[in-house]
């Protein structure tokens, strides 16, 4: 017998055997697949309100200060509320928007980061942000 005559038949009776195993793994591994794209999804969100809300607390500080002293406090919650999007604006909590007087403006904001839909469900982790710029006209 020549090497590899008989090789051919053994190969497809071990090929054979094997049939729908690959099926059998990756209907397993759907499962890990699918958690591991919801929490990739999940820390995205996440990182998004992180960034909303540094963004909408700069913008509102801009505001107050280019507004006065007399008007701080209405701009600075305007300019927040028109930078955040609905599903981010609706839990805003505005802590502090310009105190009148100060020479030093400052916007604290807490944020809710949305369960795997903005405006279906909120994490009980507060997203805080904070800026602060130096009064005009003082």
């Amino acid at each position: 017998m020549t090497p590899g005559r008989g090789e051919p038949g053994r190969i497809r009776a071990r090929l054979g055997r094997d049939r729908g195993q690959l099926t059998i793994e990756f209907t397993g591994m759907v499962p890990i697949i699918l958690v591991t794209l919801v929490l990739l999804w999940q820390a995205v969100l996440v990182g998004y309100t992180f960034t909303l809300a540094s963004g909408a607390a700069d913008e509102g500080v801009r505001a107050a200060v280019a507004s006065g002293a007399w008007d701080r406090r209405s701009s600075c919650e305007a300019a927040v509320h028109e930078r955040l999007p609905s599903a981010w604006d609706g839990p805003a909590r505005i802590r502090e928007c310009g105190t009148p007087g100060d020479d030093m403006v400052k916007v604290r904001i807490t944020l809710k980061a949305p369960v795997l839909f903005p405006g279906f469900a909120s994490l009980p982790i507060p997203v805080d942000a904070t800026a602060g710029a130096a009064a005009e006209g003082k």
